[in-house]
């Protein structure tokens, strides 16, 4: 049985009679296999043109990166020189790719390594087996360069992250403080209700600083106290009510409740109250609550 090369259809017999699906004839007995194939070296040239191009992209972003922080690129050679700003142009570098190379290099790895593979097991029609090792290599040395740069940069992504989340809420702390500063300026005193800030028609909130520092804040922990010198009344005896026949009175009327101190508990990134990565505001003064909340005391009682 042979297949015939115009319609691929199998043909029992001779092909020189020609084809019955669509009537080819051969023109003479096949050609005779080759004494000698030229193998192939175009998998392992895709396997190394692939780690090249991944080092030549990477040492891209990073030089790309040196020359952002020194714009003159005449010192270029001195800073690569220099280790500490070029790890650090890496770690940028890396992060910037993250979500690109460390995808796109999973893939080139498992294709080199199955080109490899292919390589190997047909030796005889396939060549460059140490030209796609060295591109295989190549393409694993960036990757983990790659993905170790990346994990070095998270804990201080963390900490800047972190750092940022503390300057919002303690940005959002003092606009309260100021808006209960002009409360008290307007009003004697600081509100009972901390939504009392929102009403614009007591405070201007022009940029809406005061009502987005409202959002992210609950109005239950506002605890706003007074300080009182003295809670005593004493009685106002009229002149000359010694000598008149006139009944002594006092008067009715105490003096109102300004509250003067005040209390507000800012939450944590979560948003989730009543933790130790809340902030408590006093009076204009911010800071954590793990540090104001007072240390556990154990108790341990014993018998004589």
């Amino acid at each position: 049985m042979t297949i015939c090369p115009s319609c691929g259809s199998n043909i029992y017999g001779d092909l020189c009679r020609g084809c019955p699906s669509c009537g080819g004839r051969a023109v003479g007995p096949p050609l005779a296999k080759a004494e000698y194939e030229l193998r192939s070296y175009g998998r392992a040239v895709g396997v190394a043109a692939s780690g090249a191009l991944m080092f030549a992209a990477f040492l891209g972003s990073v030089i790309a990166v040196l020359i952002e922080f020194k714009p003159a690129s005449v010192y270029l050679w001195t800073v690569l020189l220099q280790t500490s700003k070029l790890v650090t142009a890496s770690e940028t570098a890396a992060w910037r790719l993250k979500w690109f190379a460390l995808p796109l290099a999973a893939s080139i790895l498992w294709s080199g390594r199955r080109l490899m593979g292919s390589i190997r097991r047909s030796q005889d029609r396939f060549g460059g087996l140490s030209l796609a090792r060295a591109g295989f290599t190549t393409s694993a040395i960036v990757t983990i360069s790659i993905a170790a740069l990346i994990g070095v940069t998270i804990p201080e992504r963390l900490r800047q992250r972190q750092y940022a989340i503390d300057a919002a809420v303690n940005a959002r702390g003092y606009t309260l403080h100021r808006a209960l500063l002009q409360y008290r300026e307007l009003k004697g005193g600081y509100p009972t209700d901390l939504k009392e800030l929102g009403d614009k028609s007591i405070l201007p909130d022009q940029d809406g600083s005061i009502a987005e520092a409202l959002n992210h804040v609950d109005a239950t922990s506002y605890q706003p106290t007074a300080t009182l010198a003295s809670t005593k009344v004493k009685p106002v005896v009229p002149r000359g009510g010694a000598l008149r026949d006139a009944a002594t009175t006092t008067n009715a009327d105490s003096p109102g409740l300004s509250f003067t101190n005040y209390k507000l508990r800012l939450p944590s990134e979560h948003r989730l109250f009543s933790s130790d990565d809340d902030f408590e505001m006093e009076d204009g003064l911010i800071k954590k609550a793990s540090v104001l909340s007072p240390p556990a005391v154990s108790s341990h009682s014993g018998g004589r």
